[in-house]
């Protein structure tokens, strides 16, 4: 449940009362009547309205925020496998492995200073 206050984003409509998807707004007040459907009362400042919600048509900002920020993410891994031609890297990736041990497998893999100069020095030498 959703405290009083917090900001929300409305992301569906499923009960089609023309509700402004895509906009932010504030829950006011929750709708304890057992009767009805709706769960929470929400103000929408842009529209200088309230509207009842059900609790699957809204969503926290902040949740939405991180959901577009791991997609990013996700996406830019994707992009450095294929330019660095790490098949595994992206084949863990697109399987759905956790992006922090992709990220951890991947540091794993970056070799020291020193031990770059000997393998230089090495391949010179042959």
């Amino acid at each position: 449940m959703l405290r009083l206050g917090e900001k929300i984003i409305i992301i569906a409509d499923s009960l089609e009362q023309n509700l402004p998807i895509g906009q932010y707004g504030y829950i006011i007040a929750y709708d304890r009547n057992a009767d009805n459907i709706f769960d929470y009362v929400v103000r929408i400042p842009k529209d200088n309205k309230h509207y009842y919600v059900t609790a699957g048509d809204i969503e926290l900002e902040e949740v939405l925020l991180q959901q577009e920020a791991e997609r990013i993410e996700k996406e830019a891994l994707i992009d450095y496998a294929l330019s660095t031609k790490n098949e595994e890297m992206f084949r863990r990736i697109m399987n759905g492995d956790s992006l922090d041990e992709v990220l951890v497998e991947q540091n794993k893999e970056v070799q020291s200073r020193e031990d770059f100069i000997k393998q230089v020095g090495l391949k010179a030498w042959i």
